[in-house]
């Protein structure tokens, strides 16, 4: 007597699952300009963990004998109008650009990602309202924008960072709407409402873990201008406050003085231009590995 094996409820669905992640850091690191710009960051991350650590003098020790001093062996990047070692405000201004950029972007990331998630998947009035809203948000200029919202709740480190946690909100909520209109629209996806899978499940499981490659590209992008606009708000007296040193207040310091001591404002400067860069460098790597048409073209070329 032969026995009918039992049939098997249907599974739900899962994505397709590649094994792309290695070669994809390969091809990352095969790119040498992309390198150059993680090197870059690291030592800036390293600077901003353990800067005040490094830093041969304290941040506000007043000299004012040996004010407006040049770069020598004694104080690599010179003296500031009251003697202050720029080197060590330099190395300790690193925290606050990787803090402000670490805790805005975050915040646009989490707010945007969720936002553009749900527009993207139920659509509808809620599309509609949360497309509006970001229209309206980037209907004025990204620097204009923050200056309304330090204006409103005063100048401060905590508030430059609330300021450009908003601004950049619309920009991750458009990126993570288009791309979860493209997943939604695949048969996986199809096949999982079909047989009933719960709409948090699919957004968790199905359609994030395949829209993940936009939003990197976007956060090291992000993150770059988010230091940029930093910078902008410190130099104009809404960012961090004196006597806390960050590199846009040094440059703004710096303005009376460069006609006698160029120093003081080429080498905060200098980490502004090298950061920046190296998060765009580091972008660019990520979007030609995560991006489809772009990765067998390097794949192409190197001979895979």
């Amino acid at each position: 007597m032969t026995t009918t094996p039992a049939a098997t409820p249907p599974s739900e669905p899962r994505a397709p699952v590649t094994d792309t992640r290695i070669s994809a850091l390969r091809l990352v690191f095969r790119n040498k300009v992309t390198v150059a710009g993680t090197v870059v960051l690291a030592v800036v991350v390293f600077a901003a963990a353990f800067g005040p650590l490094l830093a041969p003098y304290g941040i506000n020790d007043v000299d004012v004998p040996n004010a407006l001093q040049p770069p020598s062996g004694q104080h690599w990047f010179g003296t500031d109008e009251l003697g202050r070692d720029v080197f060590s405000r330099v190395l300790v201004s690193a925290r606050v650009s990787i803090l402000v950029g670490l805790v805005s972007v975050g915040f646009a990331l989490l707010v945007g990602v969720t936002l553009g998630l749900l527009a993207g998947f139920y659509g509808k009035w809620l599309d509609t309202v949360v497309m509006r809203a970001a229209d309206v948000l980037f209907a004025f200029p990204v620097l204009l924008l923050a200056l309304a919202i330090v204006a409103v709740l005063g100048p401060g480190l905590t508030t430059a960072m609330i300021a450009i946690g908003v601004v950049y909100t619309p920009i991750f909520a458009r990126v993570t709407r288009a791309s979860t209109l493209a997943v939604r629209e695949e048969p996986f996806v199809k096949a999982s409402i079909s047989i009933g899978a719960s709409s948090s499940l699919i957004l968790r499981r199905h359609i994030l873990p395949n829209i993940t490659g936009p939003i990197i590209v976007q956060t090291s992008l992000s993150l770059a201008f988010a230091i940029l606009s930093e910078a902008a708000l410190s130099f104009l007296g809404l960012g961090v406050q004196p006597p806390d040193p960050s590199w846009g207040r040094m440059l703004y310091v710096a303005k009376d003085f460069l006609s006698d001591a160029w120093w003081m404002s080429f080498f905060p400067g200098a980490a502004i231009f090298l950061t920046v860069l190296a998060f765009n460098l580091v972008g660019d790597g990520l979007r030609d590995v995560l991006d489809p048409r772009q990765r067998t073209a390097i794949e192409a070329r190197s001979g895979r």
